[in-house]
Order: C-alpha cells, then structure tokens, then sequence
C-alpha cells in the first residue's frame, strides 16, 4: 500500500464573521500544530486528492473555538470570500506532517490490518472505518462468506496496534463476535 501523498487534516464548516475567517472542524489529533500560522494547506476532496491547480492557502492565524479552529487564511478577506470555501476538505503535505508515535496509526493505514485477539487467534482484517460523532467504528471482514463484524476503536478494547506488522490485537466484551 502506498502512502498517500496528502492527509486530511480538517474540513472548512463556514465563514465567521465578516473579515474572513473560516470554522474549521480538526481531523487531526495535533490540530495546534496543524493550524500554527505560516501553515501551507491545500483544498481537496473528503478522498484526500488535491486540487488539480496545485493551489493553497497559508494559514495567517489561528484560535481554537469551542471543538473547533477558527482560522483566518492570507488573502480570504472578507466574509463572500470565506463562505465559497465551506464544506470542503484541507489537506496537508504528507511529508509535513510528524509521524504517528508508537501504537497509532493514520485512518487510512487501518485498512487491510488484521485483527487478532490477544491469544493469537485470527478476527478477521479491517474492510472499512467509520469516523462518527461518538468515535471510531471499525468494519472488521471475518472471511469468506462469515460476514462482518463491527469494532469500536476504544482503548478499553483494542489492546495493541503494530504499525509496522499491520496488526491490531483486540479484548472484546463478551458477544461482541458473534
């Protein structure tokens, strides 16, 4: 699997106010460090796939915003300018961005993982992930013709999680499998 070239970082909500700034929701756990003034981002789609033109804004500055970022960008001045970015997608360079520490990984590596439980025993491989209001739901493909089961990514059931052996190793309650 290759690494994508760029990661979604967060998505443009609306304008706020009328000197331009924008809400911008975090998809990223270092939204601070993501949103520092000076930041080049680009707009992309919600796949991660940069706009054609190689356009980007440079982030001019930033404040957090009851769960979100508001964020004002060089060159958006006004409120019209702003409210033509909303419900889009702003991605950063991969290559910028500092590498998920041990045990984490980025959403899009999650797929094709596999599942284990922590005996060894084969749960099937991570099809799919759902990011919802409430957390991470995992799609986990059991194998041919077993169906799916769904995880939810939470510390109290995910016990490990190698990178690099693309493995998650897992403790569900009772009767979460079946």
């Amino acid at each position: 699997m290759a690494a994508p070239e760029f990661l979604i970082v967060g998505r443009l909500r609306r304008a706020h106010g009328v000197r331009g700034e924008l809400i911008v929701d975090p998809i990223t756990d270092t939204p601070a460090e993501v949103f520092a003034a000076g930041r080049r981002v680009f707009i992309g789609t919600a796949d991660g796939d940069p706009p054609a033109d190689g356009a980007s804004l440079t982030i001019e500055q930033s404040r957090p915003f009851k769960r979100s970022f508001l964020v004002r960008f060089q060159g958006l001045s006004d409120r019209d300018q702003a409210e033509r970015m909303r419900d889009r997608f702003l991605l950063l360079a991969a290559e910028e961005r500092t590498p998920p520490a041990s045990g984490e990984a980025y959403y899009h590596e999650l797929v094709g993982m596999q599942v284990e439980l922590a005996s060894g025993a084969r749960v099937g491989e991570v099809a799919a992930y759902y990011d919802l209001p409430h957390g991470l739901l995992l799609e986990v493909a059991r194998g041919e013709g077993t169906g799916v089961v769904m995880l939810p990514f939470r510390e109290e059931f995910v016990r490990e999680l190698q990178r690099e052996r693309r493995r998650i190793v897992i403790d569900p309650p009772e009767g979460l499998l079946e």
